[in-house]
């Protein structure tokens, strides 16, 4: 399979002659070996004298030798004139053998006006899917070099013998340099996470629409889903069907930022919050207000919540809990109180993202959905972590979104992980990604954590969690660009690109797996692994 710059192509929405290109480009993908690589939509503009030369490459094919094939696709109908092929356009008309020619042309000047780069064979041709050239010999091109719809099924082979494979020489580098840097073809690294959130919020929303066509009473679901299966999207979705119905939702969690997000995202109508934020709920409501400076708050605070009686404020038609591998039995019970008999019970959990070891909650009687595919994790990211796991924890990788290998940087010390740190912030920015795409999150928790502490890191200011709320209850934040957090509050949460560092694990046992599974899937598009070199050492040999 061919090799294709800039990827992310498979996952762009467009219509009309982008979408046909987008069509050659799986048939060249799929139909030229390895050995070939192709650039889509190359462009540039030029100055030559008093006017600006502006020029277009449909597909720029490179063999192993740096030699260059150059595609011009016309779509639709095309005129046979006496001055050969021409494409009509709203209002002006274009000679397609001038077109080509110029467009060679022009590139073979920005190629020689590199003293750097050695002499390497430039040769074009046109790609016409949907018409076939009557006259071929009057057409202004050389008839072996025109795939026409009577041909378009040969259009591989027709390149490869065109631009047969060879032998890499000195010019393949400098080549594929020339095309990447001096012509302006980077993806739109934003535009394209537009698209991959719509694509993965598409297909991960399967488990909303079937799962909620199961019917049974009374209405009691466990749904056992590794991270990205959709499961947030099913919680939203029963959440958003019960605030239409007129009826009351609620959404307990066991994360607090989890339950932060999720009440951003849900509508007005419902509760949304933790569990120790339930109880806080309860104790408020009965007039008490609980005191969070004593040794034992929280002990206290379950204890005097699960001694008031639930009242009809308290009552609610369907009950979602989150994270059900972090709910304890105890906690499952204080929680179901506030159901009312008839009400539907939904109960979602990953038991790869049980970071704090609790033995799985029973649900006795109760239907279980499995879902094993991870629709939000790019395929290296996935397919890293599948090496990893047990054989029998599997997971599938359903993301559609092609993405870059997982990057792995080591550290020595401490300056050197600050120093590791730093260079992935810059891999990251140079892919494309804005600070706000960014998140670093720490293997450890705040107190271990070398990191979460700091308000800046270089030139780029950090924004923490500073572990304190406010008169509203809403965490409090330090000011800065670049989100870091802790692999445990970040957990149910994810960023387009992720640097996942301070990994430190001295054994590559059951709990550090997890711990890399769940920093490691928050993750949509590009991830960074940065490790202590023991623990480096000890991954690749696992891996290996």
């Amino acid at each position: 399979m061919a090799r294709i710059i800039p990827d992310g192509w498979r996952e762009l929405s467009v219509t009309g002659a982008a979408q046909r290109e987008i069509e050659t480009l799986a048939v060249l993908a799929d139909g030229l070996p390895d050995d070939y690589t192709v650039y889509h939509a190359v462009h540039w503009t030029g100055i030559d004298g008093h006017f600006a030369i502006y020029g277009e490459i449909d597909f720029a094919v490179v063999n192993l030798a740096g030699d260059l094939l150059l595609i011009e696709q016309k779509c639709g109908f095309l005129d046979e004139t006496a001055a050969g092929l021409v494409k009509q356009y709203p209002g002006k008309s274009k000679s397609v053998p001038v077109q080509i020619s110029r467009m060679v042309s022009h590139l073979r000047g920005k190629l020689a006006v590199r003293g750097d780069i050695p002499s390497v064979h430039t040769d074009a041709l046109l790609y016409c899917p949907d018409y076939t050239v009557r006259n071929p010999e009057t057409a202004g091109l050389v008839p072996e070099r025109i795939v026409d719809a009577s041909r378009r099924g040969q259009l591989c082979q027709i390149v490869q013998r065109l631009l047969p494979a060879r032998e890499k020489t000195p010019a393949t580098t400098k080549v594929h340099a020339f095309l990447r840097n001096l012509i302006q073809l980077d993806t739109d690294v934003s535009a394209l996470m537009g698209h991959a959130r719509d694509v993965v919020t598409r297909v991960s929303g399967g488990l909303a629409q079937w799962a909620r066509r199961l019917e049974f009473e009374p209405f009691r679901l466990r749904v056992t889903g590794t991270a990205g299966s959709g499961k947030t999207q099913l919680a939203l979705a029963e959440f958003r069907a019960t605030v239409e119905a007129g009826k009351r939702p609620l959404y307990v969690c066991f994360n607090r930022p989890l339950a932060d997000h999720f009440r951003r995202i849900a509508p007005a109508g419902g509760v949304a919050c933790t569990y120790h934020q339930l109880c806080d709920q309860r104790l408020r409501q009965a007039g008490e207000t609980p005191d969070f400076t004593l040794p034992d708050a929280f002990e206290r605070l379950q204890k005097r919540a699960a001694e008031l009686a639930v009242s009809d404020a308290f009552l609610f038609d369907t009950l979602i809990v989150d994270e059900g591998q972090d709910i304890s039995e105890p906690w499952r019970d204080f929680i179901f109180r506030h159901a009312r008999p008839e009400a539907r019970i939904l109960w979602l959990e990953d038991p790869l993202q049980n970071l704090y070891g609790r033995p799985p909650t029973p649900l006795p009687g109760w239907v279980t959905l499995r879902t094993q595919s991870n629709y939000r994790s790019p395929r290296p990211i996935v397919e890293l972590l599948r090496r990893l796991l047990p054989g029998d924890l599997d997971i599938e990788a359903a993301s559609p979104i092609a993405a870059d290998e997982i990057e792995i940087l080591d550290y020595a010390d401490t300056q050197g992980l600050f120093a590791r740190v730093k260079e992935a912030i810059r891999l990251c920015y140079s892919a494309g990604f804005k600070k706000h795409d960014l998140a670093i999150i720490s293997y450890h928790g705040r107190a271990q954590s070398h990191l979460l502490a700091l308000d800046a890191l270089g030139q780029t200011s950090l924004r923490h969690f500073t572990g304190a709320y406010d008169l509203f209850g809403q965490p409090v934040y330090s000011q800065g660009d670049v989100l870091v957090e802790s692999v445990y509050r970040f957990k149910g949460q994810a960023a387009p690109a992720v640097i996942f560092t301070e990994i430190d694990f001295a054994v590559l046992d059951d709990q550090a797996v997890r711990k890399l599974f769940v920093g490691a899937t928050r993750s949509s598009m590009k991830l960074v692994l940065i490790l202590h070199q023991k623990s480096a050492a000890g991954l690749l040999e696992r891996l290996h």
